[in-house]
């Protein structure tokens, strides 16, 4: 598939499609079992044009799992939930149990930025109670299938595949053509949203959860500062995420003819002459 947004938004990478699947892609990039990596690498790598899977047991940390709808993995963190709202706020220095399972992870080889966060806290929200909000109030799910894929959306084959969403990596220009497209054929002004969510849980599971809306919105990601710092050296420091449910992308991709992307200003915006 081709996008005729990408195209009139000059978009430099690939439109990355989200999928369910039943089996494995051949060549697809993966991380090894139990090891770490954010999730955020493999969308980065798919829009530059590599397929990227994931399953129960190779999403790369906790979060990541939570985010691809491999339902509610904070149980598998180190202390369970109550640990992990700790790690998200104050930190786990001052239980004693929190200690000593630092000082084991440590001893085990475990990412000293990990072990510090786990102590200290990433400070992300303001009180564990807060985090506990949080992590009930999230749209937790699990995927009705082994895998979830993310691909260049030009590898998607409509007669074979349905996407779940797709996912643009945008400049600011580039978002400001997208939030005016997502309200060009709709009422209201709230057409789009920017969840308080980790980057890969904006792009998976908030997105499946607007995909079973009868006014699916669009979606604005990549706020997660962790993400955007491991991201750095992927060339994605300057980019947000835009995700569509892939039922909207449709609707938008048909109304791209006729629109502003078409007219004077949005073609200063992007120096077309």
């Amino acid at each position: 598939m081709e996008s005729a947004i990408g195209k009139a938004i000059r978009l430099e990478t690939e439109p990355v499609a989200v999928l369910f699947a039943d089996e494995k892609p051949e060549g697809a990039g993966q991380f090894a079992t139990g090891s770490w990596g954010c999730v955020m690498f493999l969308l980065a790598a798919a829009s530059r044009g590599k397929t990227g899977v994931f399953d129960r047991e190779t999403y790369g940390c906790v979060g990541g799992g939570v985010g691809l709808g491999f339902g509610n993995a904070y149980e598998s963190f180190p202390g369970g939930i109550p640990g992990f709202c700790r790690f998200l706020s104050t930190g786990n220095a001052s239980d004693p149990a929190g200690s000593a399972m630092a000082e084991a992870m440590k001893n085990a080889g475990a990412r000293s930025e990990f072990v510090e966060h786990f102590l200290h806290g990433e400070r992300y929200k303001k009180s564990p109670e807060l985090v506990e909000k949080f992590v009930a109030a999230a749209p937790i799910t699990e995927v009705p299938a082994p895998y979830v894929v993310m691909k260049p959306l030009s590898l998607v084959d409509p007669e074979r595949e349905s996407p779940v969403s797709v996912t643009f990596l945008v400049t600011p220009d580039q978002l400001s053509a997208l939030v005016v497209l997502a309200n060009y054929d709709r009422p209201g002004f709230e057409n789009v949203a920017v969840p308080y969510l980790a980057a890969c849980q904006v792009v998976g599971i908030m997105s499946y959860r607007e995909a079973q809306s009868s006014a699916p919105r669009c979606l604005i990601g990549l706020t997660d500062i962790s993400a955007r710092n491991y991201l750095k050296s992927q060339g994605a420091s300057d980019k947000l995420t835009f995700t569509i449910p892939f039922a909207r992308f449709r609707e938008m991709e048909a109304n791209v003819a006729g629109s502003f992307l078409e007219g004077q200003t949005w073609g200063s915006v992007i120096g077309r002459d």
